[in-house]
């Protein structure tokens, strides 16, 4: 077989000269990022480039996640709940990528990430500003936690913003509000700044839409969606914590938390209690 039967001709229409026109690669700033994979072990460890790139993949879908919640909380204020749900659907999809990532870092064995973890020095993902303006986004609020971010006024500025807006959940009772439901004075003007609690007293609103679907079923499609973005975040924060006992056991984590035993903690911590706690009560 001859070399040009087995070769791909160009088309005669694609663009070679860049030297005045945006590329791909300037579009997309590629210089810029596939530059910044800076490993710190010495003599240079293969594996901490997977590593570095792990997370920051992680770090660039947290910035499309808070993007689109962002968006979704001003969509609900706007009563727009087809783009609020919209969003809430792209972050699903987001959210099974990260998850999935989770595989490719769980290659690294802990013989491997021993020999270039000492030099992470007080470097961890709990000092991720992305994940926690993540957390704030959907409810689980902690004021404590912007003393971690003091030394970064931007990141500090960030969480500090969320912390004093509605959440999610908050925006889509006022939503439900607005449209009829009746959701407790209370709800609607607690102090926003504290992580929702579970509040038996939403149980009514939410079990009427559950057994009458047909009847509010653009509150009831809400309610759903909202289950599925908990369930994703949940098994997220599942397979971190797998993925962290396999590779450094019972550790301390490199910034100080208790590693492992950390992570199991948050998995009891949820945005939307009553969501799940309707469950119970439905057909009853």
């Amino acid at each position: 077989m001859s070399v040009e039967k087995n070769t791909r001709k160009l088309d005669e229409g694609i663009v070679r000269d860049f030297s005045s026109r945006m590329s791909y690669a300037s579009y997309l700033q590629l210089p810029t990022l596939l530059s910044a994979q800076h490993p710190v072990s010495r003599p240079e460890h293969h594996d901490e480039m997977l590593f570095i790139i792990q997370h920051q993949t992680t770090e660039l879908w947290l910035k499309l996640v808070l993007h689109e919640l962002r968006s979704t909380a001003a969509w609900l204020r706007d009563d727009d709940l087809g783009s609020a749900l919209k969003g809430i659907a792209r972050v699903k999809h987001i959210q099974k990528t990260l998850t999935e990532q989770w595989s490719v870092l769980a290659t690294l064995t802990p013989t491997e990430y021993s020999q270039f973890r000492g030099f992470l020095g007080h470097a961890s993902g709990f000092q991720s500003s992305q994940y926690r303006a993540v957390e704030f986004i959907l409810g689980n609020k902690n004021g404590k936690m912007l003393s971690v971010f003091e030394s970064d006024p931007e990141a500090h500025a960030m969480l500090e913003q969320l912390l004093n807006a509605p959440s999610i959940y908050d925006e889509f009772l006022a939503y439900l509000a607005r449209q009829g439901f009746e959701v407790p004075e209370t709800v609607l003007k607690r102090d926003v700044t504290q992580a929702h609690e579970f509040t038996p007293e939403l149980l009514p609103l939410f079990k009427h839409i559950y057994e009458n679907a047909a009847d509010n079923w653009p509150a009831y499609e809400a309610c759903e969606e909202l289950v599925d973005l908990e369930d994703n975040f949940q098994l997220w924060r599942f397979r971190h914590l797998r993925t962290v006992q396999r590779t450094i056991g019972m550790k301390s984590g490199t910034g100080g938390s208790s590693g492992a035993a950390f992570l199991q903690k948050a998995l009891e911590l949820t945005f939307f209690p009553e969501l799940f706690a309707v469950r119970t009560e439905i057909g009853q």
